[in-house]
């Protein structure tokens, strides 16, 4: 993206804290400071936009300046971006689009879901100025430091943002390794970075692209299909030689692993929506009691609902992300009780520090340390 705004100007923290020392609490400081300038905090990673992209159809490039704060990320991780929305804050994970660049800056390349609440906004209505909050980089999905063999990428829909930025630091690195991209879209004007795709698999010999559509179109010159045997056999013949990376809804996931988990090197993959929910059982029916250690309150809760959707639902606003039991950020400890994971059917009578709420359901009275 060609964007070019001034640096953001910030307070150096530790000097700070030398000087506030205990005589300020940070939410206080953090209101007097953000009226000096937006994204003044004293512990809170903020960014603010400074550039904004069509990328497709309903896909829009966010270009962000974070403070000093943000600690970074590596290409395939994702961050939490949250925003205020009519009163409510929202929070969703997004992966950076780009490498990490020299002037810290961050971009995530935003698809309007329908009926995505945070989606939306980032494409329609956020404006150059406005201030989201960051959280920090988590994901596995990342590249070895010292790069070598052949490496395929997979991507459909949105799994094309952490690729990208995959693909942009090989690229900025000289393409040290052969990679080959596979990246499907419903229909050609849903494909995001297209022309850049097309000049860097003209300028390096070993970068091929390969651009499918799903839907039937005629009129396209594109190659048409869902991922399958065949369609890799074609674009992909040596298969058998190549380090694989996966992006896009779980079913995409899902059949990549089943096509490539055996006869590619290496798989790893990330998916952006959760896996099919494993059917509630008879004991998973009726309600329970959830008692909140810090707040002292208890909540009669259903069996069966994720414990993040059934503390909203009771007025509650626990801190949350992905809610797809990724970024843990809706963690918390569970003193007793039994939970059963919605997506394994795994049953957890023990206590545990990290039960994420999102994934996870009451199977019988619960005692949370919130």
């Amino acid at each position: 993206m060609n964007v070019v705004a001034r640096s953001e100007i910030v307070p150096r923290a530790p000097l700070l804290k030398r000087l506030g020392g205990r005589l300020v609490a940070p939410a206080v400081f953090d209101f007097w400071a953000s009226r000096l300038h937006p994204t003044w905090s004293w512990d809170r990673p903020l960014a603010r936009i400074v550039g904004r992209q069509a990328e497709s159809a309903d896909t829009t490039t966010l270009l962000l300046q974070p403070n000093r704060h943000w600690a970074g990320f590596r290409p395939g991780q994702h961050l939490n971006i949250g925003a205020e929305i009519d009163g409510i804050r929202v929070v969703r994970s997004y992966s950076p689009s780009d490498a990490p660049r020299a002037d810290g800056r961050i971009a995530i390349t935003v698809k309007a879901i329908p009926g995505g609440k945070l989606s939306r906004h980032l494409c329609r209505d956020a404006k150059i100025g406005d201030v989201l909050e960051l959280g920090p980089a988590f994901g596995d999905m990342t590249l070895p430091d010292a790069p070598d063999g052949r490496w395929l990428f997979l991507a459909a829909g949105s799994g094309i943002t952490p690729l990208m930025a995959m693909i942009r630091a090989q690229a900025a690195a000289g393409m040290p390794v052969p990679i080959a991209l596979i990246y499907w879209a419903r229909t050609r004007d849903e494909h995001c970075f297209v022309d850049e795709l097309r000049a860097l698999a003209a300028r390096h010999a070993d970068f091929d692209l390969e651009l499918v559509t799903t839907r039937d179109d005629a009129s396209s010159a594109l190659r048409q299909g869902r991922i399958d045997a065949a369609l890799l056999a074609a674009c992909v013949p040596d298969l058998q030689q190549r380090r694989v990376f996966a992006c896009g809804p779980d079913g995409f996931v899902a059949a990549a692993r089943a096509l490539t988990a055996t006869r590619a090197l290496t798989f790893r993959a990330e998916a952006f929506t959760p896996p099919p929910r494993i059917a509630a059982e008879d004991a998973d029916s009726g309600d329970v009691v959830i008692t909140l250690t810090r707040s002292g309150r208890t909540l009669d809760v259903p069996r069966g609902m994720s414990l993040l959707a059934a503390l909203e639902a009771a007025g509650l606003k626990p801190a949350s992300g992905c809610r797809m039991g990724i970024c843990n950020t809706c963690a918390c400890g569970k003193r007793a009780g039994t939970t059963r994971h919605l997506h394994t059917g795994d049953v957890e009578h023990e206590p545990v520090s990290a039960l994420r709420l999102c994934v996870n359901s009451a199977r019988s009275d619960l005692t949370l340390d919130l």
